[in-house]
């Protein structure tokens, strides 16, 4: 199978999307006749609503959101979404697909693991397909919105939802360019444009270029980003937009070490193959969004959004430790992977009176069209004879690469075709000065086919409807604090098929949150806290058949409390920590394949029971040079390294980031980051013993930052 990427876009979007870029796109940020509530959250260009936001604001709505600004994430050297996220109370790292892909979990769930983990981009579902790793490039704000949002956004995990909002246009001209260098040959370059093509047209143009080695041995990565978007004012009510993203990747595959408890801690030695040559990864999005305001505080937002990905490229991969010969027997896979996805909304926002109370008022409806080709070669040893005992082995301790590589046999090649609909309404009723209860539901319907190419074309169809509802009730005692209560339920339509070659239910899940937010200017004292408790079923685990199915493993509940805070110590101090408790595990006995059994209560992988970070910032001028210094500690506690296994377990660790900026003229700034400073021994995260990542040992970069 050929990639074809960029080759065959849906002939009516790329209409509407040329038509889009004939259009003088959107908001000129000198325009004085905009309605909107300065109280309503906004992004950059101050009054374009956010999707399925309405005018809520973040501290009214019945549940935990924290945001992480992008100033936040230069300060202290993070380039990723990946990484961005460790900020947060809850979200920790999964397996990332060999470092290919962005996966975490929120609340100890994390999604189907044979795909990246879900996440929007401006409202519009970016974790279907596979874009690589997100870059922050141009990210304005990422927003984590804890608990089911099934009600509002339809797919989604119950643990939470990520939305990235992106840097728009503006009207002034501003920009930078940004080069930084660091360990194991590390090398970035990042730029931000925008300004004025006219009184009503602006446009910005950001990305960035990485080439990078890796403290893995042969392990190298490139990546270039662009993207271009324009910003338009049709007239005094109605504003358009129009974004692309662009992605460009080169990667080794790399699942890590072989975990072996008898052996000391190594995180360099590299198990693949150099021959296998980097996974290749193209994605390119389009997103068009317009917004018209339609008087007395009511606005009709709608958008499209279209993303092709392709994934292509072999991996020698660990199986097994051969203690007798000291030898690892590995597989190898070829994975050529295309996918679609267009997917568009419309909305109405406002607020009427009625029966004697403010109803702010939400309703919409989405649609997607998603098709996922997969085609998927394989060499497994056979444990024949003539097989060889090591035709594919490799030493543990001194591993000796190759020049030939076993050829491979067709495993998997299927294309799967998917489409949703969904409509949604929700109220927040405000009950009184101090009382407000959100009610909203969600109705979807979704179908499903996959086409088995090596099984005479054979096709399986399903189709799924579901209503999710939510709850939610807020009493504020002040302006700026609130307590608030909320129930949810969602579901996630699961994609693959299972061993028998059928199609799965949706994930369901139930969560029940209480919790408590504060935003006291005067003391520069904000924070959330929450008790939490989630049910799920139907959640997907690979099969043991090695061909790509997967099997529901039943149900797993979590429970927890997070705390996320910042504070404002000194005039020149600050501070910000998160801490989060999670009790992720399976909610009942499950025996698997006829002979595997997964006991009640045993934990869920990669999801510590305690983790937490604090951050330490301090400004300060020295020698006639303003600046900043400070330190991030990260905890991580012991998890699980495989579900399957109950006693594998990675050990918890610690680590130190140190951070320092210094600003030398008015145009140009200095950044230095050393992250793991006290060059800690530790283990990121696990699929199965075979594929352990062992984490980043002491590493720096410094970024030297020009701004006009």
């Amino acid at each position: 199978m050929k990639s074809h990427i960029f080759k065959r876009p849906l002939k009516y979007l790329s209409i509407c999307i040329s038509a889009a870029l004939t259009l003088p796109v959107i908001a000129n940020a000198n325009d004085t006749s905009s309605s909107v509530k300065k109280d309503i959250e906004t992004i950059e260009v101050k009054w374009l609503r956010q999707a399925y936001r309405g005018n809520v604001q973040a501290l009214d709505l019945p549940q935990s959101v924290s945001k992480i600004p992008y100033k936040k994430l230069e300060l202290t050297g993070t380039t990723s979404l990946q990484n961005s996220l460790e900020f947060v109370s809850g979200v920790t790292r999964q397996n990332d697909f060999g470092g290919l892909w962005d996966m975490f979990a929120i609340r100890g769930f994390a999604g189907d693991e044979n795909l990246p983990s879900a996440y929007l981009i401006n409202g519009f579902s970016a974790g279907r397909g596979f874009s690589g790793n997100r870059d922050v490039s141009n990210v304005e704000v990422i927003e984590v919105l804890k608990g089911p949002s099934s009600a509002l956004y339809g797919r989604g995990e119950p643990g939470g939802t990520v939305n990235i909002t992106t840097k728009k246009p503006q009207f002034d001209e501003q920009g930078y360019l940004k080069l930084t260098g660091g360990s194991f040959n590390t090398y970035r370059a990042e730029g931000d444009y925008t300004n004025a093509l006219s009184d009503d047209l602006a446009f910005r143009l950001n990305g960035a270029y990485e080439d990078a080695e890796s403290y893995r041995d042969t392990v190298e990565k490139k990546k270039a980003v662009l993207t271009p978007s324009f910003l338009y004012q049709l007239n005094g009510n109605t504003v358009l937009s129009y974004e692309l993203e662009y992605l460009d990747q080169e990667a080794d595959m790399d699942r890590g070490i072989m975990y072996v408890k008898e052996k000391p801690f190594s995180s360099s030695n590299f198990y693949g193959e150099p021959a296998d040559d980097p996974v290749k990864i193209e994605a390119i999005g389009h997103q068009l969004e317009i917004q018209h305001d339609l008087s007395s505080g009511w606005y009709f937002n709608a958008g499209l959004s279209y993303r092709e990905s392709s994934f292509e490229g072999s991996v020698s991969e660990p199986r097994w430790y051969d203690a007798d010969n000291n030898y690892i027997v590995r597989q190898r896979r070829y994975r050529d992977f295309d996918a679609e996805d267009l997917s568009a909304r419309f909305e109405f926002s406002g607020a009427i009176n009625l029966f004697g109370f403010t109803h702010n008022l939400l309703m919409g409806a989405d649609t997607y069209e998603y098709e996922l080709e997969r085609l998927i070669l394989r060499y497994r040893h056979s444990g024949e004879p003539d097989d060889g005992p090591d035709a594919f082995a490799i030493d543990y301790d001194n591993p000796v690469y190759r020049a030939e590589l076993p050829a491979m046999k067709n495993n998997t090649s299927d294309l799967e075709e998917q489409n949703g609909r969904g409509v949604y309404i929700q109220d927040q009723i405000d009950l009184s000065d101090n009382w407000k209860a959100m009610l909203g539901v969600r109705y979807d319907h979704f179908e499903q086919d996959i086409t088995y190419r090596l099984d005479n074309n054979r096709k399986t169809s399903s189709s799924k409807s579901y209503i999710n509802p939510r709850f939610g009730l807020v009493f504020s005692p002040s302006e700026d604090t609130r307590f608030y209560a909320s129930y949810s339920e969602g579901a996630r339509p699961n994609s693959g098929v299972n061993g028998n070659g059928n199609g799965h239910n949706p994930e369901e899940s139930k969560s029940y949150e209480i919790g408590l937010k504060w935003d006291l200017a005067d003391s520069n004292f904000s924070g959330t806290a929450a008790i939490f408790s989630t049910e799920k079923k139907n959640i997907l685990a690979s099969s043991p058949n090695g061909d790509g199915t997967t099997e529901a493993i039943g149900e797993a509940e979590s429970e927890g409390f997070e705390l996320d805070l910042s504070y404002a110590l000194t005039e020149n101090t600050e501070i910000s920590m998160s801490y989060a408790y999670v009790d992720a595990q399976n909610a009942k006995e499950i025996t698997l394949w006829d002979w595997y059994v997964i006991d009640e209560g045993a934990r869920l992988g990669n999801v510590p029971e305690h983790s937490g970070n604090f951050m330490v910032r301090h400004f300060a001028e020295v020698n006639g040079f303003e600046g900043s210094g400070g330190f991030v500690v990260q905890y991580v506690g012991s998890q699980l390294g495989d579900f399957l296994e109950q006693d594998f377990n990675l050990p918890n660790y610690t680590l130190v980031n140190l951070f320092m900026n210094v600003e030398l003229t008015h145009n140009i700034d200095v950044n230095l980051n050393i992250d793991n400073v006290l060059d800690e021994e530790y283990y990121a995260n696990s699929y199965f013993e075979a594929w352990t990542m062992p984490g980043a040992p002491r590493s720096f970069k410094v970024s030297v930052k020009y701004s006009f």
